[in-house]
């Protein structure tokens, strides 16, 4: 059991622009003044370097075409929709906007299994969204593989019964809490987890100014330190340049490096980045783009591939 993979599934934009659909409850997208061509035009330039970068360390990137047929502003982040698992098993999750629910799709499955990858059973969990519930996949909850603990920050995004249905299928300790930003004065629920927290294999970056309930800000932290994490912790400004949104990954000879964007990797002090570097060399790419127009960063881009060979 390991707490990060080799093996990255990623989706190139072809519509990509701010999704009028998420910006509801995403406050950290904004608009910019140039047009959607221009926006998805950039944000592919960004996308490729970014893909580039990790190909060049030894990550197995495995990049999916979108297409324009379905009109998927936010397929570039893969992660909120499924979920690949050891076991063979994947997860298909509720999604909150509409044209969201278009990403899903079954040619990601036939490709991965193309690549050689194996796909036992799909736990599938969208009929939720019926009932107005949702659980967006790696964005809502943060799965501590190694330790079997999984923690989501409850928001639209994240329900809590389908958080603990899903603890129960996967067979993980839920560990629940609610973390809040500041917009225009007041405190409101961030939209996923992943944006303000990074589980890595020995260490943990997270907000935790967050997490406005002292009792939930100490078992947050109870358990990271008994599971051995040591905890990097950042302020609410750095988590606006999404120093939350990490993601460790192995590259050649099982190297780990710790994924973020420039914008995360430039809001992190000195220190912070020292004792990032105990552990694993940062990996940024510039995502401003993206970062802008989708409120979403390095993180929301890869969805991890676990799943055994076949």
């Amino acid at each position: 059991m390991s707490q990060t993979t080799n093996t990255i599934l990623m989706v190139r934009p072809v519509n990509f622009r701010m999704n009028e659909q998420t910006a509801v409850n995403n406050y950290f997208q904004e608009d910019l003044d140039i047009k959607n061509a221009e926006i998805n035009k950039k944000a592919q330039l960004e996308f490729d370097a970014f893909v580039e970068k990790l190909r060049a360390v030894g990550v197995n990137v495995i990049v999916e075409e979108d297409d324009k047929l379905m009109d998927t502003p936010d397929s570039i982040f893969p992660n909120n929709w499924v979920s690949f698992h050891e076991n063979g098993d994947v997860g298909l999750y509720p999604m909150f906007a509409e044209n969201r629910r278009k990403e899903r799709r079954d040619k990601v499955f036939i490709r991965l299994e193309k690549e050689g990858f194996k796909i036992e059973h799909i736990i599938d969990y969208t009929s939720a969204e019926d009932e107005g519930i949702f659980l967006e996949g790696t964005g809502s909850l943060l799965l501590d593989r190694v330790n079997r603990k999984a923690y989501c920050a409850l928001s639209p995004r994240a329900d809590e019964d389908l958080f603990i249905e899903f603890c129960e299928d996967f067979e993980y300790t839920p560990i629940i809490f609610t973390a809040y930003q500041t917009v225009d004065g007041k405190r409101l629920p961030i939209y996923h987890t992943n944006v303000m927290m990074c589980l890595a294999e020995k260490f943990a970056v997270i907000c935790l100014d967050s997490i406005d309930d002292k009792k939930e800000r100490k078992k947050v932290v109870k358990h990271l330190k008994e599971d051995g994490k040591e905890i990097i912790s950042i302020s609410e400004s750095q988590m606006h340049q999404f120093a939350g949104n990490m993601l460790q990954v192995q590259g050649h000879l099982n190297q780990r490096y710790l994924v973020m964007s420039k914008a995360a990797h430039d809001s992190l002090t000195e220190k912070q980045v020292a004792t990032i570097e105990k552990y694993c060399p940062i990996l940024s790419s510039s995502l401003e783009t993206i970062e802008t127009c989708g409120g979403g960063s390095a993180r929301c881009m890869m969805a991890e591939v676990f799943l055994p060979k076949a």
